[in-house]
């Protein structure tokens, strides 16, 4: 038996729902919900009482992906809504400081390679392309962080 909370815990979409329980129904697993008590099973032979499991299957997962969905897009609203003033959206907070900005700077304008900057200063390899790539973004990042 497997015990979920509800079913959109089961995928990320519509079909990873619906796929994912058949998938255990054909396994002998047993799905029950906690929230609104109902159980999925593969025993049933009857074609109704199949259908109208199946019914519930889909109105569950179809919930399920409209509500991350609504999630997804009022993320998204709030983001835009703050993202021109910059007190309230400073975006990700840089994994460097101004003093290890200005090493790698300096260690990229001197010829160093990627690996070995990382190396040296603790940064990972992609912080250090990042910062090679678009180095006047990585430096307004610090600003914008204060730092």
């Amino acid at each position: 038996m497997l015990l979920v909370r509800w079913v959109d815990r089961l995928g990320r979409n519509y079909d990873d729902v619906t796929d994912a329980i058949r998938t255990f129904m054909k396994m002998g697993v047993v799905v029950k919900t906690v929230i609104s008590p109902m159980s999925f099973d593969g025993a049933t032979t009857d074609p109704i009482q199949q259908a109208t499991r199946d019914a519930m299957i889909a109105f569950m997962a179809a919930t399920a992906q409209a509500q991350a969905e609504a999630t997804k897009e009022a993320q998204r609203a709030g983001i835009a809504a703050v993202k021109g003033d910059p007190r309230k959206y400073r975006g990700k907070k840089p994994s460097y400081d101004r003093k290890t900005y200005d090493q790698v700077i300096d260690m990229l304008n001197a010829g160093g390679g990627a690996s070995v900057i990382a190396r040296t200063t603790g940064l990972s390899r992609q912080a250090i392309l990042r910062i090679r790539a678009d180095p006047t973004t990585a430096e307004m990042a610090l600003h914008r962080w204060g730092m």
